[in-house]
């Protein structure tokens, strides 16, 4: 069975790391510390990401939770700088992008985004319409490493999973994709990537990055 699909992980993958900017100014506005910051950020990311929380009750919770008050407009300028810290691009990801869509394959974005940090994604990459799928977990009430919203991806494709090819950072994003039958790659890097498709034996079936 041929691969007729690549589905990418959009943070990390199709973008590059964490505006450093944006990043500081998340730190200067909570006043909290790196090591203070970075556990209160990541409790309930997983839930802004199913939908669970908007962008403005995840900043609300955060503040609450790490004993910081809620001053005039600071969850607004919290949710704007968070929005702006993953609205980053890897070039050579999104070029490659472009050549699979010339070799004729299908190709999608499945991703855990909240909603904040989407409206933000629209306004500024043009390119996002060039995909032939877009799943974004909030929208779906699920994330990743769910089952489902793995199915969910390969009903709009249209594709079976060995006809699919999967690539995500998150080692256990990429587990959760094996187990259902997706050809899968964890990604690092541009050149690992490459490396990884010629050893699954796919440089024959797609044009290598």
């Amino acid at each position: 069975m041929g691969l007729r699909a690549v589905v990418f992980d959009y943070g990390m993958v199709l973008t590059g790391p964490q505006d450093p900017q944006a990043h500081e100014a998340l730190l200067r506005i909570t006043g909290l510390t790196l090591q203070q910051f970075e556990p209160l950020y990541w409790a309930d990311r997983h839930a802004y990401d199913e939908g669970k929380l908007t962008g403005i009750a995840f900043w609300r919770k955060f503040l609450r939770d790490a004993g910081l008050p809620e001053g005039p407009g600071t969850v607004a300028e919290l949710n704007l700088w968070d929005a702006r810290m993953w609205t980053t691009e890897n070039p050579a990801m999104l070029a490659w992008q472009q050549r699979l869509k010339e070799r004729g394959l299908l190709t999608a974005i499945l991703s855990n985004m909240g909603d904040n940090v989407l409206d933000n994604m629209k306004r500024e990459f043009d390119w996002l319409s060039r995909f032939d799928v877009l799943v974004w977990s909030y929208q779906l009430r699920m994330a990743k490493p769910d089952p489902a919203i793995y199915r969910h991806v390969l009903a709009e494709l249209g594709t079976q999973p060995a006809e699919t090819l999967f690539i995500d950072d998150r080692a256990v994003n990429v587990q959760a994709a094996l187990a259902l039958g997706f050809q899968a790659i964890e990604f690092s890097s541009v050149e690992k990537l490459r490396a990884d498709l010629v050893a699954a034996g796919l440089a024959s079936e797609l044009p290598l990055p």
